[in-house]
């Protein structure tokens, strides 16, 4: 399964259309916030929501910027995994 960046996004399938998919923004302060994560019921189950987090992750950490999860599904996968707490902003909404 190839996983593509969008604009505000990581995404499986079409951009239009996403078969799964990882909405961010950037603040004001240059920090990523998880928005909301989205996953098909074709794919469900199959640990895909798992995946385009850590593209997620590993893309922010090359771009030297912290995460502020607000999405839940975001929130108690960074919770859970201790090798993405070093890119959790201070301040959680």
């Amino acid at each position: 399964m190839e996983i593509k960046k969008g604009k505000n996004s990581f995404y499986i399938g079409e951009e239009e259309a996403p078969l799964a998919e990882i909405i961010f923004s950037i603040d004001e302060e240059g920090i990523v916030v998880a928005e909301g994560t989205k996953v098909s019921e074709e794919l469900g189950g199959k640990g895909v929501g798992k995946m385009i987090l850590k593209e997620l992750v590993d893309w922010a950490r090359k771009e030297n910027r912290k995460i502020r999860p607000v999405c839940p599904f975001v929130v108690a996968q960074m919770d859970k995994t201790p090798e993405y707490h070093d890119m959790l902003a201070q301040t959680r909404f």
